[in-house]
């Protein structure tokens, strides 16, 4: 018995080394090389190395500096609990949920010629090792700009948040309790989700919505916010969780310019499972960011600031997955399918194209990552005894208009140098209740 776990250890180790081996000597790589400067004028090196969304991004005024690609390893705690608990997981009999999932990557060993594949992929998604048990990013903002190649750095709106926070009940490696808050045989509850309060614009302060997922498949979101106007909470109809315009129930408030992320698109692709189509549209050497330079990050001054730039990118091994929507379950998304590029090591989508319903580009989004011991270089209390990745910046943008949200994770206007509090008990249950929401406004 012992040999047999020793001998399963060491493949959770060998694995992803042979990964990152073979997309470092993959063919995508005589493309671009380390050392290389991407510019819109030789962007044509990276028009296979990146979403349309992306390239979109390039021929528009984002640089990229190229660096040798590196690996990234899992959190020791979620290591562990993948080998422990890996083998029991399954997916239902309607290939949609998962059964007995305890804590760790539900799916370390994919075939891509199983049919199940991007289900499972997207499962593994979901629980991913960059946060299992809680987190609270304080402080930070997005801002509207028009981009563009060359355009003036000029922002239209912006939206700074005190809190991005959330709180696992399944799946927990860190923190007590372990592994399942006894929360989740009476709630049903897989995680909790807040984003209160704005504090600007001044038209929106106070302003922010809670969200909370459930394991039963047919059972939509709980979401609530908290509308300043009328001061009263509000319940949102889950589809609202799809729309950048009102997904968040905050927009409509803000004015005519403010481009917001979709809930959905939170941290990458955060819909519920169930209530949507996967397709596996293959394992590709890609380039995206996993080791960024800077945090908080940096204005892009070649597009108008609709993206960090320059940023280092190194080419990573990315899964590709189709997410349709199943309009005949309670989904009601406003796309027609999302692409998503998840980066086989971090499992975070490092990029998202989104489709409207005419099968045209509409929205594309990129996260920048970054892997260290500490969120920010001056990291005085979020400081860890091994490395993990942080998303330090984010964007969206509606290639249908040209318009931006650049996400800056911290803000560079902080208060609060810390920034990302993970896995640190830094916020528990009571801080995703509808009484807390009214208390933190003004």
């Amino acid at each position: 018995m012992l040999a047999i776990k020793r001998t399963k250890c060491l493949l959770y180790a060998i694995v992803p080394a042979i990964l990152l081996l073979a997309f470092l000597t993959a063919p995508a790589m005589a493309q671009v090389k380390p050392g290389d400067f991407v510019t819109p004028e030789n962007s044509y090196k990276v028009k296979s190395l990146v979403s349309p969304g992306v390239y979109y991004k390039v021929e528009r005024g984002m640089t990229m500096k190229i660096v040798p690609s590196s690996r990234v390893d899992w959190p020791p705690p979620y290591q562990e609990a993948t080998e422990k608990y890996a083998d029991q997981v399954r997916l239902s009999p309607d290939r949609r949920s998962l059964a007995n999932y305890v804590a760790g990557q539900p799916f370390p060993f994919l075939d891509p010629n199983d049919p199940n594949v991007a289900t499972k992929i997207i499962w593994n998604n979901v629980f991913r090792p960059i946060q299992t048990d809680d987190y609270d990013l304080r402080y930070f903002a997005c801002e509207s700009v028009r981009t563009g190649l060359n355009n003036a750095y000029n922002v239209l709106d912006e939206i700074d948040v005190g809190h991005y926070a959330g709180y696992n009940e399944v799946g927990r490696t860190e923190v007590e309790p372990l592994p399942i808050d006894p929360d989740f045989k009476k709630t049903n509850r897989y995680w909790l989700f807040g984003l209160y309060p704005i504090m600007s614009p001044e038209n929106m302060r106070g302003a922010g919505f809670i969200r909370m997922r459930y394991q039963n498949p047919k059972k939509g979101d709980d979401v609530w916010t908290w509308d300043t106007g009328v001061r009263r909470l509000r319940r949102l109809n889950e589809g609202f969780m799809s729309d950048a315009v009102t997904g968040s129930g905050l927009a409509n408030e803000g004015g005519g310019n403010i481009i917001v992320f979709d809930p959905d698109h939170y941290s990458g692709f955060n819909a519920k499972v169930e209530e949507y189509n996967y397709r596996f549209l293959g394992q590709k050497s890609m380039l995206g960011v996993v080791h960024a330079e800077h945090s908080p990050e940096t204005t892009c001054g070649t597009d108008g600031g609709g993206s960090a730039c320059p940023e280092d990118w190194e080419t990573r091994q990315l899964y590709i997955v189709e997410a349709t929507p199943r309009h005949s379950n309670n989904s009601e998304a406003l796309h027609s399918k999302t692409v998503l590029y998840i980066d086989s090591e971090v499992w975070f989508p490092l990029y998202e194209d989104e489709y409207d319903n005419s099968a045209q580009l509409w929205q594309n989004h990129i996260y920048w990552l970054t892997y260290r011991d500490r969120p920010v270089p001056d990291a005085r209390v979020a400081i860890y005894p091994f490395k993990r990745s942080f998303v330090v910046g984010s964007a969206a943008t509606d290639v249908q208009s040209g318009m931006s949200a650049m996400c800056y994770l911290p803000s560079r206007h902080t208060p609060e140098k810390e920034c990302w509090y993970i896995n640190m008990g830094a916020v528990g249950r009571d801080f995703f209740t509808t009484a807390s929401i009214v208390r933190a406004a003004p």
